[in-house]
C-alpha cells in the first residue's frame, strides 16, 4: 500500500519519538533533567551540618538548575514529617569537641505544615554546675508563656558557661539542629534567660546576632561580664547590642542585681542606641515570682518583633574574624585605612557623671567595625579598622535590573549592576540552612590603606 505524504511524514515523526523515548529510558530529556535536579536537592535537604550540605553544593549546580529554579526551592524549602511531641532530650558536639545535652518541649499539636516560633530558655546558677548532664525534666514549667511554639533548654556549666564561645557553638548547632527536623519559622527565633542565663545572653547578642529575633534578660546585668572572675578573654562590643531589642526585667529587692544597680546601665544602652521594653519590678526579688504579671507583655513584645532577614540598618564591631558577621555584612579583613571614621558613637563610653566618661569592657586588642544603612539600592557605610568586607545581596532586599551604590566614608567604593549566581545562592544557603535569608550574589570592597 502506497502512503500518502502526510502519512509518511507521520510515520517519521513516530518512529523519532519511539527512538527518542527508548534512548532516554523512558523520560524526555526536561524529565530526566527534573529528575536528576530532586536527587541533588533531596540530598543537599538530607545534610546533617551546614558543612555537609556545602559538600552537596557542587552537584546541585552541575545539574544546570537555573537560579530562578534553585531560588524557588530554597525559598520552599525541605518537606517535614509527623515528630514525637513533648520533651525531646538531645545532644550535639560542637566543631570544639563538646558534647552538649539539650531538651527541645515539641508542641502537643505539632503539624510539619505550620511554622513555629521558638524560645531558648537559659537557667541559672551555671557556675555552680560541675556537669554537662541535663537538670530536672527538661520541661519548661512555669515560665511557658500563652504562644504555642517550642520552647529549646540548653545546659550550661562551669567549664562551659553562657558567655563562653563553647555556647555560642551550642547555640548555633542546636538552630540549625531543630530546621533540619521541625518546621522552625527562622525569624521568630527568640533567646530569653533567668539570672546568670539572662546575663549570658548579652554576650550571645554581642557575639552571633543572626540567628535570633530578640533577647529576653531576666534578672540579669550585663555588667557580670567584666568581671574578671568569669574568665572572658574575648574582647565584648555592646554596640552590636543595637541590632536587635532586648525585653529586660530586674527587681528593686533582687539580692544580686537589684534595679539600683542595674539601671543606670540599661538607660546608658538606650540612650546609646539599643531598643530597649525595660520592666522594672520594685518589688521582685531573685525570682521570677512576678512571671504570671508579664507574661502577656513579654509574648507580646517577642509577637511583634520578629527578625528582619535584611535589615536596613546594621552595626557590627569585632576583634575576631571568627565573629565576624552581621546579616548580609561580613567584615573580611581589619587595619587601617586613610578614611577610617574615629568618632562613630561608641556605646561602650559610660559616662556615670557629666565629666567622666569610662569603657564598660576593657579592650585591649584593635577592633574593626562597620555600619550600614541601606535605602532602596544605596549602601551607605561608615567604618573604622576594617579594610575590607562583603555585602550579601539578597533580592528581597535589592533591586538586581538596577545598579547598587555603595558608599564607604564618603566615597562611592561599587556602582554597577549585580549578576544572581546559582553557586553563591547555594553556598549561602548550605551556611544559614534559611529559607528566608538567601542570597543572590556578594559585593566585595576593599578600602584604600
Amino acid at each position: 500500500m502506497k502512503l500518502t505524504r502526510a502519512a509518511a511524514v507521520a510515520a517519521v515523526a513516530t518512529a523519532i519519538v519511539s527512538i527518542t523515548v527508548m534512548a532516554g529510558g523512558g523520560q524526555s530529556p526536561s524529565a530526566a533533567g527534573s529528575a536528576s535536579i530532586d536527587a541533588a536537592f533531596q540530598k543537599f535537604w538530607d545534610a546533617k551540618s551546614p558543612a555537609d550540605a556545602a559538600r552537596q553544593v557542587d552537584a546541585v549546580v552541575k545539574t544546570g538548575v537555573t537560579y530562578d529554579e534553585a531560588l524557588r526551592r530554597l525559598r520552599q524549602g525541605r518537606a517535614y514529617g509527623a515528630q514525637k511531641t513533648g520533651v525531646v532530650m538531645a545532644t550535639n558536639r560542637t566543631d570544639d569537641k563538646v558534647e552538649h545535652y539539650y531538651a527541645v518541649n515539641v508542641p502537643a499539636g505539632y503539624d510539619p505544615a505550620k511554622r513555629y516560633q521558638v524560645r531558648f530558655q537559659l537557667h541559672g546558677g551555671v557556675m555552680g554546675r560541675s556537669t554537662n548532664q541535663p537538670r530536672n525534666s527538661g520541661d519548661i514549667g512555669n515560665l511557658a508563656g500563652a504562644t504555642e511554639q517550642f520552647y529549646v533548654l540548653p545546659y550550661g556549666w562551669t567549664e562551659a558557661p553562657w558567655w563562653s564561645e563553647d555556647q555560642v557553638l551550642n547555640m548555633e548547632t542546636i538552630v540549625d539542629s531543630l530546621k533540619r527536623t521541625y518546621n522552625i519559622d527562622e525569624n521568630r527565633v527568640a533567646v530569653s534567660g533567668v539570672s546568670d542565663g539572662a546575663t549570658g545572653l548579652y554576650y550571645v547578642a554581642m557575639e552571633d546576632t543572626t540567628p535570633f529575633a530578640s533577647f529576653l534578660p531576666l534578672n540579669g546585668f550585663i555588667m557580670v561580664l567584666a568581671n574578671p572572675d568569669t574568665g572572658i578573654r574575648a574582647p565584648l562590643y555592646p554596640n552590636n547590642l543595637r541590632n536587635k531589642p532586648l525585653y529586660v526585667i530586674n527587681g528593686g529587692r533582687d539580692r544580686l542585681y537589684p534595679i539600683v544597680a542595674v539601671e543606670p546601665y540599661v538607660l546608658h544602652l538606650k540612650k546609646s542606641g539599643v531598643a530597649i521594653d525595660y520592666h522594672p519590678q520594685p518589688l521582685g526579688e531573685h525570682n521570677t515570682a512576678w512571671w504570671p504579671d508579664v507574661k502577656d507583655t513579654y509574648e507580646r513584645f517577642v509577637t511583634e518583633h520578629p527578625r528582619t532577614p535584611s535589615p536596613t540598618r546594621l552595626t557590627w564591631e569585632t576583634a575576631d574574624l571568627a565573629h565576624n558577621r552581621a546579616h548580609w555584612l561580613v567584615i573580611d579583613k581589619l587595619g587601617s585605612t586613610s578614611s577610617d571614621v574615629r568618632n562613630l558613637p561608641d556605646a561602650n563610653e559610660y559616662s556615670p557623671i557629666e565629666i567622666m566618661a569610662v569603657p564598660l569592657f576593657e579592650h585591649r586588642q584593635r577592633s574593626g567595625r562597620v555600619d550600614l544603612t541601606r535605602t532602596g539600592n544605596a549602601v551607605e557605610a561608615v567604618s573604622r579598622g576594617v579594610t575590607e568586607f562583603t555585602l550579601l545581596v539578597s533580592t528581597d532586599a535589592f533591586d538586581l535590573s538596577q545598579p547598587i551604590k555603595v558608599t564607604a566614608n564618603g566615597k562611592t567604593v561599587f556602582d554597577a549592576k549585580v549578576q544572581p549566581s546559582t553557586a553563591t545562592l547555594l553556598k549561602w544557603a548550605a551556611r544559614d540552612n534559611d529559607r528566608t535569608m538567601l542570597y543572590a550574589a556578594e559585593i566585595p570592597i576593599k578600602l584604600a590603606r
